[in-house]
């Protein structure tokens, strides 16, 4: 486990939310009920962009406006993180077989395919992250 997983058990710990070392729905209220408040919480989060392109446009100090960036980009992971901590669900595992999926996405050249707004869009040896998440959580169900 990475020291940000480490530290996101710590957290979760420390605030006494739950800590699961195998996949679960069981966090101590309904999973839907738990999905729809993180939901509120991003939402949230992602409202604060609005902040943030204000300041850029206002012209406030690119320091600043990176700061505010960073500190909402960074939220938005550990909300993410303590999420899957709750969820027993592999932080590093699953990022690292998202990352090998993203790999997957670049064009018969080897090159990055982007649509009209920067979006990495899918190659021809594209392949899902689901099965292999599956897989991945399985396997930990049968530890």
């Amino acid at each position: 486990m990475s020291e940000f997983a480490n530290d996101i058990a710590k957290f979760n710990g420390i605030y006494k939310l739950p800590v699961n070392t195998a996949p679960t729905l069981d966090v101590g209220v309904p999973a839907a009920e738990r999905m729809a408040a993180f939901k509120d919480i991003l939402i949230e989060e992602v409202h604060e962009i609005d902040e943030i392109i204000a300041a850029q446009k206002e012209g406030k100090d690119p320091l600043e406006v990176l700061t505010m960036l960073a500190d909402l980009l960074g939220d938005i992971q550990v909300y993410c993180a303590s999420e899957m901590a709750k969820f027993g669900l592999p932080l590093d595992q699953v990022l690292g077989v998202i990352m090998q999926s993203n790999f997957s996405k670049l064009g018969a050249d080897g090159l990055p395919i982007y649509d009209e707004r920067g979006k990495v869009m899918k190659g021809p040896n594209y392949w899902k992250p689901e099965p292999k998440i599956r897989a991945l959580l399985e396997s930990m169900k049968q530890e």
